[in-house]
């Protein structure tokens, strides 16, 4: 009875705290929040606009295209805090918008957070959470968070593998028996993947452009593998001889050979892991698969890209950009089930 008066008055939150987006879900209600992790700030102050609401999607509409008197930011990049007092804004703001404190309580609060941060960078997000008004705080990782998400079977005796490519980090993890058998981390994803348009665009078009129409020429036009009909757009930039604005037409084989290296990147990461694995796990995982999470596997034939260099079925989760935000809801709905393998700040994970 006591239990369910706390649910009603302060119910707990699971945290994706992810580098691009950060979605918070409500136990027993699913996800409720789902912003950009940016914040934007008076210049020279560490204020927060509009009285500290300037954070998510307003803040993201302003990235690129703030006079002098604002700026911007993300506070959280490759995954880990950059920018702890900014982190913490930006948490209060989200765990307020998705859920109103009653009685004094704190919500219990299950965050979703890389599998290659340091203990420092754990520590961190502890702090940064707390300090936002956050009661009890636990730590999952993502890839596990993704694996359940997924629907994969986890809990069974057989190999299940995940990769979940974010903002900021691509976790690459086979589980089984509930828990994490082999795993690797690396710093290569969405972002990278917008950074190498950039650098594209700019190399052999004498173009500049930002990270935002980079991500925008990826969604229109990115793919890891050749597509029955190639595709097209128009690019506006600032031409870096003349330096006026020009216009000029990518194309879809331009834009995946701009990708092609940080897409290698993440195979290589994939194969770590498996090169890594019993047999026995390698032999559930030909049969099994692998299963693509995060917005990265939004990419057009990433999945037939890794299914042709791998040799083994690949496919994307449904819903990608929420699996791991659904699969720690998950966790936070069955925390007396999971608490054991989540790191509450007394030990590592």
């Amino acid at each position: 009875m006591l239990n369910r008066l706390r649910k009603w008055i302060c119910p707990d939150l699971a945290i994706d705290l992810g580098t691009a987006n950060t979605l918070v879900a409500i136990q027993g209600h699913g996800i409720v929040v789902d912003e950009p992790s940016v914040v934007a700030l008076q210049k020279g102050t560490r204020r927060v606009l509009g009285k500290g609401t300037a954070v998510g999607k307003l803040a993201r509409q302003m990235l690129g295209r703030t006079p002098d008197s604002i700026t911007a930011i993300r506070p959280l990049k490759d995954g880990v805090i950059t920018d702890f007092e900014l982190c913490e804004a930006m948490l209060r703001y989200f765990i307020q918008k998705a859920s109103r404190r009653g009685l004094g309580m704190r919500p219990r609060v299950v965050i979703a957070v890389p599998g290659g941060i340091t203990p420092v960078e754990k520590r961190a997000v502890f702090n940064s959470a707390e300090r936002a008004g956050a009661g009890r705080v636990y730590l999952m990782e993502e890839s596990k968070a993704a694996g359940i998400g997924a629907g994969l079977p986890i809990s069974e005796p057989m190999a299940s593998m995940v990769c979940d490519i974010g903002g900021g980090t691509t976790e690459v993890a086979i589980l089984s028996l509930a828990d994490i058998v082999v795993s690797h981390s690396i710093r290569i994803a969405g972002d990278e993947l917008d950074e190498a348009i950039v650098e594209y665009m700019k190399q052999h078009f004498s173009l500049r452009i930002g990270t935002q129409t980079a991500e925008q020429i990826k969604i229109e036009l990115g793919s890891a593998y050749p597509l029955d009909q190639e595709l097209t757009t128009e690019v506006r930039g600032l031409d870096t001889i003349s330096g006026v604005p020009r216009k000029a037409v990518a194309t879809s084989e331009e834009i995946r050979e701009a990708l092609c290296e940080p897409v290698q990147a993440i195979l290589n990461c994939i194969k770590n892991v498996i090169e890594q694995c019993k047999p026995e796990l390698v032999a559930d995982i030909v049969d099994n698969g692998l299963v693509l999470t995060g917005g990265g596997a939004l990419l057009r034939g990433l999945d037939r890209l890794m299914n042709e260099q791998l040799g083994i079925p690949v496919r994307s989760a449904d819903n990608p950009l929420m699996t791991v935000a659904r699969g720690t809801s998950i966790c936070l709905d069955h925390l007396s089930h999971w608490r054991d393998s989540l790191d509450s700040g007394d030990g590592e994970m």
